[in-house]
């Protein structure tokens, strides 16, 4: 029998408990940290800019060619599309609940090439970005001028050109959205003097795009060289231009006569930002935003952690009085959800510990249930890592639930090998070699029996299967971890701790001796409390009618009840 091997090896017994507790502590250290289970399905979002279209002309042109290609993939459950009047399109596409993410992405990605040759050039030039992430935001980063030295087109500039690329490479960021542009080199044309000039914007443009080029015309001194050569360079003909004189100079038109229409002639240039329909405030002051979503299954603490090191990092690069403000933040919240139900779990722990004494009356009876508990939690935690399930509030919820349950294995164990010496007078390897021989079957029937209780909730489709479902996991591991230990490690610790009993003396007389009167009064009271329970269940076989009666009478309460209790999805927090 399993107990027996294991009393005659006691060294494996602790072996295979520190393995446990070792592989749920790694778990611990890995698993994501969020609120509630990854419960929204899938989605990955195509993002494509039109510049200077209206809504409608983006709704014709990009977003519903985008929305065409997209039907018929795999698993997607629906689409969405948004077009807006500052020449942005979006498409969400949202698959079904236990679709891979990554696999979800590359189909897109697949899918989007068919669509690529259709949408106009501008678009395509602009770029159409895939993104895979959570819809929410986990946290918000904004620039501020505390000296006021630097505008909001100053801050927006720098955030899109310094720090969005950095932080989208961040370990847990799903995707980076900033609300503004980097500087661009934006052409006021007049169209009277456009039409004066017998032009059109497509000369403009032309002439932009023939004169801001970088012509290299070779290199001095490249190989083969001749010999004693020391200098190599490269001999660039035109650079790309910079400033906003060097493009209001650009030739448009060389006229009959020798003279030229140049970009100033039909307008004005200056350095702007690229689109200037976006303005950010903070208190007041001009100000940068970007959105960051978290990665699918990422940890929400440790990726919103990781932004706040990076720009710290960087921080020390900026420029003077530039600070960073954190003025939308998800993480708080979930830190302390999780750090109550951790408190809660901790609670219990001691409430458990001090019950089992109150019934038990000794100490070294008491501590062996009480070890058992990291030991079957533990192992929780490296089953829920193994399943991929994140440390959340229902897991956790599990968790503190779970411990007024798995104890019950071991104190079966302990009460019936203390039993056992009170009444035969056994030792204590004796006596717990013959009570595992009577309880085993009890002890595999009592996590069967709790595992068929929940285990259905793993099963739910859904969103309320995603919700439910590592609440169930979290049960069932943790009770049939509880049967393990207890067949396991439970009796070697019963066989070590106990001390020997004469036959006929009480666990309480082992209690420390200024308890001793109270465990003896707590016992008396509780045996005839115990025997007046007893008469009454003896006396309801002979009165079937009534009792049944009054079981049909709770039932119909309790269901009139349940129909008029308030629904919700989950409970109101805040």
């Amino acid at each position: 029998m399993l107990s027996k091997f294991f009393l005659a090896r006691p060294v494996f017994a602790w072996v295979i408990a520190i393995i446990i507790m070792t592989a749920g502590g790694l778990a611990i250290y890995k698993m994501p940290i969020s609120q509630y289970p990854p419960i929204a399905p899938p989605a990955i979002a195509i993002d494509a800019f039109f510049p200077g279209a209206s809504a409608e002309t983006v709704e014709n042109t990009v977003t519903q060619i985008i929305e065409q290609k997209m039907t018929g993939l795999d698993d997607m459950l629906y689409l969405s599309g948004t077009s807006s009047s500052s020449g942005a399109a979006r498409v969400e596409m949202t698959f079904a609940p236990g679709t891979y993410p990554d696999i979800a992405w590359s189909k897109v990605q697949n899918k989007l090439q068919l669509a690529m040759a259709s949408l106009p050039d501008v678009v395509q030039r602009s770029g159409v970005k895939v993104s895979k992430s959570t819809r929410n935001y986990l946290i918000i980063v904004g620039l501020i001028s505390e000296d006021g030295s630097m505008s909001g087109e100053d801050l927006r500039d720098y955030s899109q050109s310094n720090l969005e690329k950095i932080l989208s490479r961040v370990p847990g960021v799903g995707e980076v959205m900033n609300f503004g542009t980097q500087y661009g080199m934006r052409v006021w044309v007049n169209p009277d003097k456009l039409t004066n000039y017998h032009l059109t914007m497509d000369d403009v443009i032309l002439a932009i795009k023939a004169y801001n080029v970088e012509v290299s015309a070779g290199q001095f001194g490249g190989t083969p060289a001749v010999e004693g050569q020391r200098l190599n360079a490269a001999i660039i003909v035109q650079h790309l231009l910079q400033t906003p004189e060097e493009f209001a100079a650009i030739p448009i038109r060389t006229n009959p006569d020798g003279s030229v229409v140049r970009i100033r002639d039909i307008g004005r240039t200056d350095l702007r930002a690229e689109r200037s329909d976006i303005v950010n405030y903070y208190n007041g002051k001009p100000a940068s935003a970007m959105a960051i979503r978290q990665a699918a299954g990422a940890n929400a603490l440790d990726t919103a952690n990781n932004v706040r090191r990076k720009l710290e990092e960087m921080s020390r690069y900026f420029p003077p009085g530039m600070k960073v403000i954190y003025p939308y933040d998800t993480t708080p919240f979930t830190k302390v959800a999780i750090e109550e139900v951790a408190k809660t779990l901790f609670e219990a722990i001691l409430l458990v510990f001090v019950i089992m004494y109150l019934f038990m009356g000794n100490i070294r009876a008491t501590l062996i249930p009480t070890i058992a508990v990291p030991v079957v939690l533990l192992g929780t935690f490296a089953v829920l890592g193994f399943f991929g399930f994140s440390i959340n509030m229902l897991t956790m919820f599990a968790m503190v639930l779970a411990i007024g349950l798995l104890v019950d294995d071991a104190i079966v164990v302990v009460e019936n090998v203390e039993r056992i010496m009170s009444e035969e007078g056994l030792p204590p390897r004796e006596a717990t070699a013959k009570s595992m021989g009577e309880i085993t079957s009890a002890l595999i029937g009592i996590g069967l029996v709790l595992s068929a209780v929940f285990g259905p909730m793993a099963f739910f489709q859904g969103s309320t299967g995603v919700l439910y479902r590592q609440f169930s996991v979290t049960i069932i591991a943790s009770m049939l971890l509880s049967v393990l230990v207890a067949l396991i490690l439970t009796p070697v610790l019963c066989a070590t701790f106990l001390k020997p009993m004469p036959a006929g003396h009480e666990p309480a007389d082992k209690a420390v001796f200024f308890l001793r009167p109270f465990f003896r009064w707590f016992d008396r009271t509780f045996s005839r409390t115990r025997v007046i329970y007893v008469g009454i269940v003896g006396r309801s076989f002979s009165r079937t009618a009534r009792y049944v009666i009054m079981y049909l009478l709770i039932v119909t309460a309790v269901g009139f009840l349940f129909h008029r209790m308030p629904t919700s999805y989950i409970p109101d927090e805040d």
